[in-house]
């Protein structure tokens, strides 16, 4: 049997299966990526919630996997070399997921670079921008009585919607009509901004029927349903 035993988070979170990738996450958009990315690729994972209400991010135990202190995280048992890797920030580990089994990401080499490009836009971008208007429109920030922070990302989160509706025309996906980590990384974020956060009507999201088209596709996916529900709160 596999021993993890290294690893401080295991006294905290235990592995019932120490052969399997363990994901130490919460269902938020940075969160699902990766529990889509898994359901989608097959590669065997134990899920264990990382809870913010009780600031288990916080915890010396997350904090020795991941000392930034944000999920995803994953242990993989069998990583390079058949050796244990610890991997945080989701973007590499969607890398490291499609480069383990062979999937989401091209084989082409010029498409790959296009897939990391946008992936990377995601990372700089979309996830920043629309945390930040989740932020000054649902959370605290709603109370701030000077709009003009709210209004910036508003207009941010418009215009990056808008550079992904232009590429999006005439495509099936983001990549060469292939599905795969780019869009995984992308769409939690523009399903959380209409959705969890409420921002839809804000930002006008009615303007972008190309990204509306594809969000559609994406939610539809079975996995992609399963991934947004996992790990589950309980």
């Amino acid at each position: 049997m596999t021993d993890l035993s290294q690893f401080p988070i295991t006294t905290k979170w235990p592995a019932r299966h120490p052969d399997r990738l363990q994901l130490y996450s919460l269902p938020t958009p940075n969160g699902v990526k990766v529990s889509i990315a898994l359901e989608e690729t097959g590669l065997p994972y134990e899920p264990h919630l990382v809870s913010f209400t009780t600031n288990d991010q916080l915890s010396p135990e997350f904090l020795s996997l991941n000392p930034n202190n944000k999920i995803p995280a994953v242990i993989d048992p069998d990583g390079p070399g058949g050796k244990p890797l610890a991997l945080f920030e989701s973007g590499a580990i969607l890398v490291y997921i499609a480069g383990k089994t062979g999937q989401l990401l091209p084989t082409d080499v010029a498409l790959r670079y296009e897939a990391l490009q946008w992936l990377m836009f995601q990372m700089g971008g979309v996830g920043p921008m629309f945390g930040q208007l989740g932020f000054f429109h649902k959370f605290a920030g709603k109370d701030y009585e000077d709009k003009r922070p709210r209004d910036r990302y508003v207009a941010e989160s418009r215009r990056l919607l808008g550079v992904l509706d232009a590429h999006l025309k005439g495509r099936e996906w983001l990549v060469n009509d292939a599905y795969g980590i780019a869009d995984i990384a992308t769409f939690p974020w523009i399903n959380n901004l209409v959705g969890f956060y409420g921002a839809g009507d804000l930002v006008g999201f009615g303007d972008f029927k190309e990204v509306a088209r594809v969000l559609k596709a994406f939610v539809a996916r079975p996995a992609v349903q399963r991934g947004l529900q996992i790990p589950s709160r309980g």
